[in-house]
């Protein structure tokens, strides 16, 4: 296994923290990815997604959900009908985050079992 990243030039290396930071802007926190997660699994509603994650405040859910949907990482619409009906969507573009998703779900399995071993 690769102790470092390749070789790069200090400009190359900036670059690098400049994206991987403006993407953990986007997708870090205790709540963002569990939200993700919980949108792209079928949960539209806020109740049934704020059910679907363990100790997630209604409040934070609230901000985070706006968070997300100004990243155009879900979609949320109203229905007008009574009473008013919310629901919140997948976007396509949030499944490019899919293999991501997967990295993290992969790499904290192992991780859980390396610390539980000791």
């Amino acid at each position: 296994m690769t102790e470092k990243f390749p070789d790069n030039t200090r400009n190359e290396c900036l670059a690098r923290m400049l994206t991987v930071r403006d993407a953990l802007d986007v997708i870090s926190g205790k709540w963002k990815i569990l939200i993700i997660i919980s949108v792209m699994s079928g949960n539209k509603r806020f109740r049934e997604i704020e059910r679907s994650i363990p100790k997630i405040s209604s409040k934070v859910l609230a901000k985070e959900l706006k968070d997300l949907e100004e990243h155009q990482l879900i979609k949320r619409t109203v229905y007008d009908e009574s009473p008013v009906l919310v629901e919140y969507t997948a976007t396509d573009y949030v499944f490019t985050l899919e293999k991501v998703i997967e990295a993290l779900h992969h790499w904290g399995s192992n991780h859980r079992k390396k610390i539980l071993e000791q």
